[in-house]
């Protein structure tokens, strides 16, 4: 007998693996817990109550129940108690008896409202669920109850889906692809085939307009990397997996596992490749801060990357931190594989560049990593690739660095407050637009306080960053790209380099970032950090009883300035983050420094209070170069304190023009100064092994490839 994801046959093996394998094998003890978690939940009533926002009992209460649904049925399979069937077969008549009779939620955004939920996606996953778990129980229910469930329960909710909203149906979005997996595993279970190949092929049957192939084809680029952030792709890999099982069992002739080269494979990799050392996704696009790879999407793409693409160790690694599989029969060998494994468990992901586009063709994002595994993991992020659909926010050459456990050059991520019913129902704020996907609040450059492309998300789609280099030699690892459509007028590339020197306890990174264009503007280079200040050299006034916003529009309107200094040749901010400190340093000929923080014009306060401070300069060309340190230890318990100085003295730029930049970074070590020359070769299309020479200030400088990193020492 088949089912949804698996066949009796599978259950067999599953069953023979329990009876047979230690009961502190991973599948065992991840079925033990959902044994425990069930068994709790069944100390209350079932209960299907009517329509609240997201996040109030209402909500919460309807996707407890779906969940409920697919976790007894799974118990039910694998076990055999008829009392999950019970509880499984009494949800679903008591949701039959009373669908109908709800009406449609008001709708308060774009996106369409359901009648169990605020919006129709919930209603997807819903539907996905529970018909996951009416698969396994349909053939044990009587003609009666089989009647009622499909007429006034899961006809209706195809019908929404496919007409009501079709127009949501074929949308190419995270979604589409729930949409389509819902509505092609619910139309299985009924045995109605025309619409199974409508959420395989779309409405129009073509499998490129809609449909599941479509959303395999145009969200995952040939990297795998998931067009709308890494956020929303542990959200859209769970239906692109579980529904790829589906169409595995039911449909053999597509082939789905080969399907586009292999893409659902490649990008459960890139899934995991995305994620920060501590397993948090980070904050591309619209994202919370703390999603990570224990979500169950993650869960379940490991499971189908062993069972259909092969072991892979560092895949291994992250399976066994995450402490518990998916629970599935093609699960099965990969806990076979976690448990044979003797390694280290420690997870250290390469660098790794994502390319977007289908022939790689727009941009990329880039992920540098530390390399030496007996310290803790340096990241940073450069994300030059396409704009990110509905959920992009306007950034391209936008960074974040990870150091020392945590991320402290920052992302805000999304202004939402999800599933708190009192900030406006759980959905996106306005704050969202108005501050959280607005340049000025990433750490990038904004071009006379204006946010890139105008804010237009058409335009902004039609723009992608052009990658440069990603390379590493010796103990450098470094990537360059540019963003030359994002401001009218105006040319950027960003340049970064992650330097692993004995003489320094974390990577260095160097930080470039050039302008060009054939007038003058004002240039914000902003850095967003968390913590407290505990130096710097600036000699800044402080507005102690009033403070004005920075501005009226694209975010600006929300950032209060809290003080502002004239920038120093080299000017220089520590700040305490946990137990640890940063430092950034960076030089200038001219400008100032505004100290600034979120709050203004948010009078339901909606926004994080949270700290940034801008490079503020006036010119038509110009480098931003800058450095940033992870240094030191503050134990508060212990009142212990180790290396709050950083090490770099000085920043200087030393030439920059279309083909070169020459940055010089001093910094001391042992009661000496150390001087570094960062040498880039900025023509686009530079090949590794091309030669370059220029002579700045009567020094001639001598490198191969697109980059050079040359070290001096000189006496104190």
């Amino acid at each position: 007998m088949k089912y949804a994801t698996f066949t009796t046959a599978d259950v067999n093996k599953v069953q023979l693996h329990l009876a047979t394998a230690s009961k502190h094998d991973l599948f065992s003890k991840s079925l033990e817990r959902l044994e425990e978690a069930v068994a709790k939940a069944l100390d209350k009533p079932l209960d299907v109550p009517g329509q609240g926002e997201a996040g109030s009992y209402e909500h919460n209460q309807h996707k407890f129940n779906y969940e409920l649904m697919d976790q007894c049925a799974k118990l039910y399979a694998f076990t055999g108690q008829t009392k999950h069937l019970e509880i499984v077969r009494s949800l679903l008549l008591m949701y039959a008896d009373s669908y109908l009779q709800m009406p449609f939620h008001e709708q308060k955004n774009t996106n369409p409202p359901g009648r169990l939920f605020h919006q129709i996606l919930n209603e997807h996953m819903w539907l996905f669920y529970a018909s996951l778990a009416y698969s396994v129980i349909q053939k044990h229910l009587s003609a009666a109850d089989r009647s009622t469930i499909e007429t006034q329960l899961f006809t209706p909710m195809i019908d929404m889906f496919t007409v009501l909203y079709s127009h949501d149906f074929d949308r190419i979005h995270n979604h589409g692809i729930w949409a389509v997996a819902a509505v092609g595993v619910c139309a299985l279970n009924l045995g109605d085939k025309e619409t199974v190949n409508k959420a395989i092929f779309g409405l129009k049957g073509d499998g490129r307009s809609g449909g599941f192939l479509a959303q395999i084809s145009k969200l995952f680029s040939r990297s795998g990397y998931y067009i709308e952030g890494p956020y929303y792709h542990r959200f859209a890999i769970r239906p692109l997996v579980m529904f790829a099982q589906v169409l595995h069992l039911h449909y053999p002739q597509l082939n789905i596992y080969a399907y586009e080269e292999g893409v659902i494979g490649t990008t459960i990799k890139a899934l995991l490749l995305c994620s920060n050392p501590d397993g948090t996704f980070p904050a591309l696009n619209d994202a919370s801060l703390t999603m990570n790879i224990d979500d169950e999407g993650a869960l379940a793409a490991l499971s189908v990357y062993f069972s259909h693409y092969g072991q892979d160790e560092i895949l291994i690694k992250a399976a066994k931190q995450q402490g518990k599989v998916w629970l599935s029969p093609c699960s099965l060998p990969l806990s076979q594989a976690i448990d044979n494994y003797a390694g280290n468990a420690a997870i250290h992901w390469p660098s790794i560049e994502l390319a977007e586009g289908a022939h790689d063709e727009k941009g990329a994002q880039g992920f540098l990593r530390s390399q030496q595994p007996n310290r803790p993991v340096s990241q940073a992020i450069m994300a030059y690739g396409q704009h990110g659909m509905g959920h992009g926010h306007f950034d391209a050459l936008g960074i974040t660095l990870f150091g020392n456990g945590h991320e402290f050059v920052r992302e805000y991520g999304f202004a939402r407050w999800v599933n708190v019913e009192t900030k406006f129902g759980g959905r996106y704020l306005d704050e969202n637009k108005s501050w959280a996907r607005q340049t000025v609040a990433h750490n990038g450059v904004t071009v006379d306080c204006r946010t890139q492309n105008a804010f237009d998300v058409p335009q902004a789609d039609s723009h992608y960053g052009k990658r440069h280099f990603f390379t590493k030699q010796a103990n450098v690892q470094a990537m360059s790209a540019y963003a030359n459509d994002h401001y009218v007028g105006v040319d950027m590339q960003r340049t970064l380099l992650m330097l692993e020197l004995d003489d320094f306890e974390h990577p260095l990174i160097v930080d470039l970032y050039r302008l060009t264009s054939q007038s003058e503007h004002t240039y914000d280079f902003v850095v967003h950090y968390s913590g407290q200040i505990t130096s710097t050299n600036l000699q800044y006034q402080y507005h102690a009883n009033q403070r004005n916003c920075l501005g009226d529009n694209y975010g600006y309107q929300h950032l209060f300035e809290k003080a502002r200094a004239t920038a120093e040749p080299t000017s220089q901010l520590t700040w305490l983050q946990d137990q640890c400190f940063h430092s950034w340093t960076t030089g200038t000929t001219a400008g100032e420094i505004i100290f600034a923080q979120t709050g203004a014009n948010d009078p339901a306060m909606n926004l994080r209070t949270e700290d940034c401070v801008l490079l503020r300069t006036q010119a038509s060309n110009h480098l931003f170069a800058s450095t940033y340190e992870t240094h030191g230890l503050f134990d508060e318990a212990s009142e212990s304190c180790f290396g709050a100085l950083n090490q770099v003295q000085d920043v200087t730029v030393l030439h920059n023009d279309d083909n070169y930049s020459i940055v010089a970074v001093s910094y001391t070590k042992d009661a000496q100064i150390h001087r570094l020359c960062v040498c880039i070769a900025n023509k686009l299309g530079n090949d590794a092994h091309m030669q370059h020479q220029i002579s700045v200030n009567q020094r001639i400088f001598k490198w191969g490839g697109h980059f050079a990193v040359i070290k001096e020492n000189q006496a104190l």
